[in-house]
């Protein structure tokens, strides 16, 4: 008795056809027939009644099936727990990021992850959130650091690093700097200066002003928050990111924008567990302290 055997009993059983199990196995009728003659012959009993049109199990066969599944099953998670651990040895894992976005904890989490799995490739890209999020649904990264307007994407896994507002950034002499809070109607009389369309924080501020009826005057663009707030701080226009972005730039001073309700969202956003990802993420956990 082999595997093969098994397998191609549980074909014509499931099939109830010689010839369409020889298909789905991939080999003729013939070879199928004489295998399963073979492995009646070491079994000792018939396993399908072959006198009517229909091939049917015998009582034989039919106590036989679920314990040949079984064992095929079986045989699987052996090839899966293999293949598994060879992932860990010999892996790939492919990491998207947001353009522009220095997260330190990411990049520990990496070190430490090769520390730990060293003979794992591990590939780095960058584009805008929104490109990351199809590129995670199409299997073209496993795992990406994104920034999301509002909420998680549905038929995705998600670890949320950062929720917050908005805030409006301009140099100390502004009109806005004294302010404790700017209204969205009275920030979009000012032009703005903002990151690219397809970016979480652009995403929330978009999301915001077609919701209040308000056409902003989008000034200048940047990929990259600090070149923003360079800009702001030069006087070119006010600067639209969220709080965390703003933190520790001394040529800026930040107001919390009123009437956004949709908070800018940064996460880890992947589609399924691979072995590699279950390696990774407590990895993220530790790094990101959640």
């Amino acid at each position: 008795m082999d595997l093969r055997q098994l397998e191609y009993f549980v074909a014509v059983a499931e099939e109830a056809n010689f010839t369409r199990a020889a298909d789905r196995v991939h080999i003729t009728q013939s070879g199928v027939s004489a295998q399963i003659r073979q492995f009646e012959r070491e079994l000792g009993a018939d396993l399908f009644d072959r006198s009517a049109r229909m091939v049917r199990l015998t009582p034989a066969g039919a106590a036989a099936l679920p314990h040949a599944r079984t064992a095929l099953a079986a045989a699987q998670a052996i090839r899966t727990a293999c293949d598994e651990v060879n992932g860990l040895v010999r892996g790939r894992l492919r990491i998207g990021m947001v353009t522009g976005c220095t997260v330190t904890p990411l990049f520990d989490a990496l070190a430490s992850f090769h520390r730990r799995h060293p003979r794992i490739t591990i590939a780095l890209s960058e584009d805008n959130s929104d490109v990351l999020l199809e590129n995670v649904r199409a299997g073209h990264v496993d795992i990406a650091l994104a920034a999301v307007a509002g909420g998680m994407p549905d038929g995705l896994e998600s670890m949320t690093i950062v929720s917050e507002g908005l805030v409006a950034a301009v140099p100390p002499d502004h009109a806005l700097a004294e302010r404790e809070s700017v209204p969205l109607r009275r920030l979009a009389a000012y032009p703005l200066i903002c990151l690219p369309v397809g970016t979480g924080v652009r995403g929330v501020l978009d999301q915001a002003c077609a919701a209040a009826g308000i056409r902003p005057t989008v000034a200048l663009q940047a990929t990259a928050p600090d070149a923003v707030l360079d800009l702001a701080a030069r006087g070119l226009g006010v600067a639209v990111l969220s709080a965390s972005m703003t933190a520790g730039h001394e040529g800026v001073r930040s107001v919390p924008i009123e009437d956004i309700d949709v908070p800018a969202m940064l996460a880890l956003v992947w589609r399924s567990e691979s072995i590699v990802l279950r390696a990774l993420l407590p990895h993220c956990r530790r790094a990101f302290a959640v």
